[in-house]
């Protein structure tokens, strides 16, 4: 863990705070954009597509534009401020409504494929929103600020799915393009938002400062944050891209997967309230550790049935465990950098993460199509039996660290 000074120990959270809330807002409404995108991408790829193999093709260009926005957010981040790449990505929001539903009105999969990267690029920006109510915020305040902006999300849980619901039949028989319509204002409505954020634009000095990016990403402690997020977030994300397809194909409704997905994002962001707390008390290693098992029991579930119930407890107890993993990771992170180096450090985690779950994105329509439901979800356990154990072993060498440490400042007498 890095040294921290004492008057960071102090910092006043009142900005902070400030910011946290609207951050959370805008989590919310962001949370729409996508909660909207996965609802309906595999749907709407399966119409438009040439072949059932590329129906998810949408959703993993949403993975891919989150990739592809990670760097750029962090250097628009660094030169200009965190502000002006908040307005950025929701700009890129309102164009992801704008063009889905245009490309859905002309029938053209590849039009849709374009809005739905857009969307990742939204996402992108979103996905600093955690990091951005940590800067300026105490030590002890940091992991509470993570969590309280990740619960924005609950809402968007509400709102997302609940959109669909509501437009998906308003321009028959175009399903969802009226959705789409919708998602472009909401995402309008967060740029209004973001804009107030107090997030001044860096000081020139803090450009080049701070460490080497090779030097701190080689640290055992931001190895293994940086390796538990790309084991929760995309084994998540490989479950849940393929769950409305899987339920279509097992019969179920397009209401039985809205309901699915809208408690999905609802447990992916409900612990929030409290997995700051937990991280503050017991530590991020062991809220992660909980996170992947939870990850793994969801993945049992998903094997042992497909009715509707069964995938709905398979996409709940996913979230949580995705909740865990991915915040108490976020907080790892934290404690691998100095303030003058989170942009570079931050971004550099969300593309190892969004990275990863491109290639593994594009690989679960095909993984679905041709080996079925089961195989998606035992894909799942040995990505997490190898992020306990690299938590382990971190663990382990953090606490001999710590035992050689208090050895060299109060040596045993000798005899």
């Amino acid at each position: 863990m890095i040294d921290v000074t004492a008057s960071e120990e102090i910092s006043d959270d009142a900005r902070a705070r400030a910011n946290v809330a609207r951050l959370a807002a805008a989590q919310a409404l962001t949370g729409a954009n996508s909660a909207v995108i996965f609802a309906t991408g595999s749907i709407v790829g399966a119409t438009l597509a040439p072949s059932m193999s590329l129906a998810t093709v949408p959703l993993s260009m949403y993975v891919l534009g989150i990739a592809a926005g990670t760097l750029p957010t962090g250097a628009i981040s660094r030169r200009y401020g965190r502000r002006i790449a908040f307005i950025i990505g929701t700009g890129c929001g309102t164009l992801t409504g704008l063009i889905g539903a245009l490309a859905i009105l002309h029938a053209q999969f590849w039009l849709f494929c374009c809005a739905t990267f857009l969307g990742g690029l939204y996402g992108a920006v979103a996905q600093s929103y955690r990091f951005a109510a940590a800067d300026g915020a105490s030590i002890r305040f940091r992991p509470r600020a993570v969590s309280l902006v990740m619960a924005g999300g609950v809402f968007a849980g509400v709102l997302g799915p609940q959109l669909v619901q509501w437009t998906m039949d308003v321009w028959p028989p175009y399903l969802f393009a009226f959705s789409y319509v919708v998602q472009a204002a909401v995402a309008l409505v967060a740029m209004a938002i973001t804009a107030g954020v107090d997030a001044p634009k860096p000081a020139a000095a803090d450009l080049h400062a701070g460490r080497p990016l090779g030097e701190i990403v080689r640290q055992p402690r931001f190895i293994a944050a940086a390796l538990c997020g790309i084991i929760a977030y995309p084994m998540m994300n490989l479950v849940m891209t393929s769950a409305p397809l899987a339920m279509k194909m097992c019969g179920l409704t397009v209401s039985d997967s809205n309901f699915g997905i809208q408690w999905h994002i609802v447990a992916m962001y409900g612990p929030s309230f409290i997995t700051g707390s937990l991280i503050a008390r017991f530590g991020a290693p062991t809220v992660v550790a909980i996170g992947l098992t939870l990850e793994a029991v969801a993945a049992t579930i998903g094997i042992s049935g497909v009715t509707a119930p069964h995938f709905w407890t398979t996409l709940i107890v996913l979230g949580i465990g995705w909740n865990f993993g991915f915040v108490g990771a976020s907080a790892l992170v934290l404690e691998t950098h100095l303030p003058h180096e989170r942009n570079k450090v931050q971004a550099f985690n969300d593309f190892l993460v969004f990275g990863t779950m491109a290639i593994g994105s594009f690989s679960s329509g095909q993984l679905l199509a041709n080996y079925g439901w089961s195989v998606v979800n035992m894909v799942v356990y040995p990505p997490v039996v190898l992020g306990l154990i690299v938590l382990m072993l971190t663990s382990a060498a953090k606490r001999r660290r710590a035992r050689l440490a208090a050895i060299d400042e109060f040596p045993e007498p000798s005899i």
